[in-house]
């Protein structure tokens, strides 16, 4: 008897509680699979079934084992899955989630260009700007800004993003440049709802933090548009980096604040821990790395 065939019609009579439910899922026959059970309990010396005409249950060594079996299983599937991946070439759907500005403006051509390697790969990508449940929405990756706060995710860090202060020619023609954070209080400031604390704009100077609570006169939980009402001459604001470099580097908006620094926020790539990552997945992560090295204005 192969040791992993006794394992999975173990596992598979344990979970339905009947041969016969047991043999259609793994689509031989309930005589097979009851031999293959009998010869797992002849190999470990024990019982691990309680038989009666109506239903299976589960023995002490039986329970104590199908806590652990399941995983063992899982990770062997995901072993050979590597295996074969690394012998054919990388391969399979990716399922992929990120904030939408930074999926826009960056995620997306980084996957452009990593999928003109690998023509056998396929990827859903996802954007949204709420934290979605990778375990409930079968996400194999997603790309986060912030400190993930849940036990349940395992974190890879890819760098730190820096955000800037800025306005438009035009903004500060009529209204004057601000030289301090707190002369902000006196500004028109467009306040991104994404942020952790969006009206609590912190910036440093000489190793101090300088809060300053900025007052709610536009809200807007994009980046994107935050911009663009800087751009457009409305109001200040306090962009992510890559939000805002091309206009930064042409003219359209101008830097404030320049002798005081704002905090950096952390990007990772986050995935679900308990489980064997695959090469496909890990190999993302890698090319997002090194790529956010040369392409990404941080």
């Amino acid at each position: 008897m192969d040791l992993v065939d006794g394992l999975k019609a173990f596992v598979a009579t344990a979970q339905t509680g009947s041969f016969t439910d047991a043999a259609e899922r793994m689509g031989i026959s309930n005589r097979l699979t009851s031999k293959y059970v009998a010869e797992l309990e002849a190999r470990i010396g024990a019982r691990l079934l309680q038989r009666t005409t109506r239903k299976v249950g589960l023995t002490p060594v039986g329970e104590d084992l199908l806590a652990r079996a399941p995983a063992l299983l899982d990770e062997l599937d995901d072993l050979i899955g590597s295996v074969r991946e690394e012998s054919k070439g990388l391969s399979g759907l990716v399922r992929i989630s990120a904030p939408v500005s930074f999926g826009e403006i960056y995620v997306g051509d980084m996957l452009r260009r990593f999928v003109g390697n690998h023509p056998q790969m396929n990827i859903d990508l996802r954007l949204s700007d709420a934290y979605v449940d990778l375990a409930r929405d079968g996400i194999d990756l997603a790309f986060r800004i912030g400190t993930p706060s849940v036990s349940s995710l395992k974190m890879r860090k890819l760098g730190d993003m820096g955000s800037t202060i800025v306005a438009s020619p035009d903004y500060l023609e009529m209204h004057g440049e601000p030289s301090t954070p707190q002369d902000l209080l006196d500004h028109i400031c467009m306040v991104d709802a994404n942020r952790r604390d969006p009206t609590r704009w912190v910036f440093v100077k000489d190793g101090e933090n300088i809060d300053v609570v900025i007052k709610r006169r536009f809200v807007v939980n994009s980046a994107k548009v935050a911009r663009d009402w800087a751009v457009a001459g409305d109001a200040i604001a306090y962009c992510p980096r890559f939000i805002v470099a091309d206009d930064l580097a042409e003219g359209r908006l101008m830097p404030l604040l320049c002798n005081y620094q704002g905090l950096s926020t952390p990007l990772s790539a986050v995935y679900l821990d308990g489980t064997v990552l695959p090469r496909k997945v890990r190999a993302i992560i890698d090319f997002a790395l090194e790529d956010i090295k040369i392409n990404s204005p941080f």
